[in-house]
């Protein structure tokens, strides 16, 4: 009952759409892209056995999107965009409970800059996320292993968002509300950001706080990261790409703080008009764990794409991540570890639209 409640929710939500549309109040824009390819990994179950499927977003999440804009004259307009992730290989959503994970949001831009307001990413992953190559989850989640991530905040619901451009440097802010009666720092979250941007070179700092829910005593975590990150075009086809995170995290128990140090590197290589071969290393210093315990988790990723026309890409993609001290370790942070390795390997096709 639920799927189908969900699926009539979708429909309604195609015909509402193409009736605006249809009324030319505006624009709107559909898009969105398949990402499908057939996979093996290693170690993929408590016996530490191999694995051969059909898997969906190896390279970048499948996903189907509404744009929409209102000019509302004086340089001001309005705008709106929801956007579901799913999977093509079976055609299940992301997460069932949200109709629209990836972005539901509304906003106002216009010469003061632009503000939105829903669920969407944050300022941090505005900034940041475009200073590695390949877009592997890594970067958002920290190191996919069994007893620490230490990730960055990329993603929010209930959230305010505004950013501004003065030339070539851009400024921006989140704030995630946390929505619990009583105590306004409970669950909420926030962020700064700075960015420059000049011909072959940029880079980026943001800050951000993350606060955990309140417990019995209405104390609660308090997570801080710092994040540095930059990129070169050392020559026409190839660039350079590096960065930084710093975790902190007090805890409300009064146990010792978590702390890591989170480093990733990568190389984007145009070698042909139509092949574009990525390289990407991630390691996390994990500090403030019982001795024995840090993991120090690494992943190398190796991707080479080969384009059939603007929206089609052919690609393969591997990556391998190892930890230590009997952690367990995923290529993919969203699904559990096995074993202190793991390799996996895809071959697939994009058709972005």
């Amino acid at each position: 009952m639920r799927k189908r409640l969900i699926t009539s929710s979708l429909f309604a939500t195609l015909a509402t759409l193409t009736a605006v549309s249809h009324a030319q109040i505006g624009s709107i824009t559909v898009y969105g892209v398949l990402d499908t390819s057939i996979e093996h990994s290693s170690n993929a179950n408590a016996d530490k056995q191999g694995i051969i499927r059909l898997h969906s977003g190896a390279v970048n999440g499948s996903r189907i999107g509404f744009r929409g804009t209102e000019d509302l004259g004086g340089g001001l307009t309005a705008f709106f965009q929801l956007e579901n992730g799913f999977r093509s290989n079976d055609g299940r959503l992301v997460q069932a409970e949200h109709l629209f994970n990836r972005r539901s949001l509304v906003g106002l831009e216009g010469r003061f800059g632009r503000i939105e307001v829903g669920r969407t990413y944050t300022t941090v992953d505005n900034f940041i996320a475009a200073f590695e190559p390949a877009g592997y989850s890594w970067l958002g989640t920290g190191a996919a292993m069994d007893k620490r991530k230490d990730g960055m905040w990329f993603h929010s619901p209930n959230l305010v968002k505004y950013e501004v451009k003065f030339g070539n440097v851009k400024l921006g802010a989140s704030h995630g509300l946390g929505e619990v009666a009583g105590s306004y720092g409970s669950d909420a979250k926030s962020a700064l950001g700075i960015g420059y941007d000049k011909g072959p070179f940029g880079i980026a700092a943001t800050i951000d706080r993350v606060n955990g829910i309140s417990v019995d005593n209405g104390a609660y975590d308090k997570a801080t990261s710092i994040n540095l990150a930059g990129g070169y075009q050392i020559s026409g086809p190839l660039k350079l790409t590096l960065g930084y995170r710093h975790y902190k995290k007090r805890l409300a128990s009064g146990a010792a703080d978590f702390r890591s140090h989170f480093y990733w590197g990568g190389l984007a290589y145009q070698a042909t008009p139509t092949v574009l071969l990525t390289a990407s290393v991630f390691a996390q210093d994990v500090r403030n764990m019982a001795q024995g315990e840090a993991g120090d988790p690494i992943m190398v990723a190796l991707n080479a794409k080969y384009a059939l026309s603007k929206r089609t890409i052919l690609y393969v993609s591997s990556a391998y991540a190892r930890t230590r001290n009997n952690n367990l370790v995923s290529v993919s942070p969203y699904q559990d570890g096995f074993s202190s390795s793991q390799t996996r390997v895809a071959g697939g096709m994009q058709h972005w639209f």
